[in-house]
């Protein structure tokens, strides 16, 4: 590894430098996300290097402006992120592309706990969406635990395991 490419932190090295300070800046909160836990070294990449060509398809979709801010902000949140270490694993790996990290969305990037979760809750709402639109069942076998009375409407669902709930 050349020795100006700045393993370990720090300003730009100069041939590497934009001459804008703003995109300078947010490649060094880049590449500074990319060095978190010291992961690049296990995989022996240069982060600076990583984090020009990471901005670089940033700036190919948006300018320097707030989308392109917001762009980067969030690149960075979430290659930091202690609970999704395994994205930027992926990054250092060249599992995932370095154009495209720079065009995923939140959704895409986030750890697979979180993706499972906004599952669990995507499909819960579609179940309280689809008993809402039905109304149930009606019956006098139930009686209601509110007002006592027999004349109830029901819903059967079956949740992820294929149980079936009466609700």
């Amino acid at each position: 590894m050349s020795p100006g490419f700045g393993m370990s932190g720090g300003p730009l090295s100069p041939h590497l430098s934009t001459g804008d300070s703003v995109r300078d800046k947010c490649i060094e909160m880049i590449a500074a996300a990319l060095r978190t836990d010291n992961d690049y070294k296990e995989f022996g990449v240069n982060c600076d290097s990583m984090a020009v060509e990471i901005e670089d398809h940033i700036l190919l979709m948006t300018a320097t402006d707030m989308k392109y801010k917001n762009r980067v902000r969030s690149r960075i949140s979430n290659l930091k992120d202690p609970k999704n270490p395994g994205l930027r694993k992926n990054v250092l790996a060249g599992n995932i592309d370095l154009s495209r990290i720079a065009s995923m969305t939140a959704e895409e990037m986030a750890s697979d706990e979180l993706k499972q979760l906004r599952n669990v809750l995507t499909q819960e709402a579609i179940r309280e969406h689809q008993m809402a639109k039905t109304g149930g069942t009606t019956t006098d076998l139930l009686q209601c635990g509110k007002c006592k009375k027999k004349n109830c409407t029901y819903n059967q669902v079956s949740d992820f395991c294929g149980n079936v709930n009466t609700r």
